[in-house]
């Protein structure tokens, strides 16, 4: 294999992962149709110049450079306009209704009823009946309001108080302390390490996952070797 090809791979593969990255933060199965057109258009162009030796890096780099500004003009306009958005994504349908299947709009989207029944059952829903609305969005997932009376309770429902919840802070992953969650929990390192210390492990190296609970509790997780150097050490 030449050096040639060795840089060429690298680099196609840097400007493929800049332009997916360009294209936002969504999962291949979210993508809009233009997102997913534009996406396999990148990805075959970023493959010709690897697999056919009479075509030049640049018959790469720049087609899939103007298709990154086609699809952040579109994203632009599809934010600006709501036609533009519709004919671009499209609207989201109604499939089912108070129960009841739409047959109209299911066949207009071309969306079978066993492909209804298997989003139903990844939802966890097992009757139609038990549905108020199912709405099918433009990235092709199913949403699904459920009837009133078929809703888990909640401690709403029962007139319950509930305590304020918020976010789980990772402080340590893999042995590296993350400064910026410490900020935010309006700590620093030396109650970290304190906190570690407490647990028997001083050094934060040795910590394979650290972090707060919703509650403020501290939670750590030593590395395995951590862990045997410690069996060790008290042998």
């Amino acid at each position: 294999m030449s050096f040639n090809i060795v840089w060429q791979t690298v680099l196609l593969y840097i400007i493929v992962v800049i332009s997916m990255r360009l294209m936002g933060k969504r999962q291949i199965g979210e993508f809009q149709p233009f997102e997913f057109a534009i996406a396999v258009m990148v990805s075959e162009l970023a493959a010709l110049p690897l697999t056919q030796a009479d075509r030049n890096i640049w018959h790469a780099i720049i087609p899939i450079f103007i298709l990154v500004i086609c699809q952040f003009l579109f994203s632009l306009a599809s934010v600006k306009s709501i036609t533009i958005r519709a004919i671009m994504c499209g609207r989201p349908r109604i499939v089912i209704k108070h129960g009841q299947l739409q047959e109209k709009n299911l066949r207009k989207e071309i969306y079978t009823i066993n492909d209804l029944l298997e989003q139903l059952r990844i939802l966890n829903v097992q009757n139609i009946s038990d549905v108020e609305y199912g709405i099918l969005e433009t990235n092709g997932q199913l949403s699904i309001i459920l009837k009133s009376q078929k809703r888990p309770v909640t401690p709403s429902d029962l007139g319950i108080d509930t305590k304020y919840e918020g976010i789980t802070l990772d402080l340590i992953i893999d042995g590296v302390i993350l400064d910026h969650n410490l900020e935010l929990a309006k700590l620093d390192t030396n109650w970290l390490i304190d906190q570690l210390s407490q647990k028997g492990y001083p050094n934060p190296k040795d910590i394979f996952y650290a972090y707060l609970d919703t509650q403020g509790n501290f939670f750590s997780q030593p590395k395995l070797k951590a862990c045997k150097n410690q069996v060790v050490d008290e042998s």
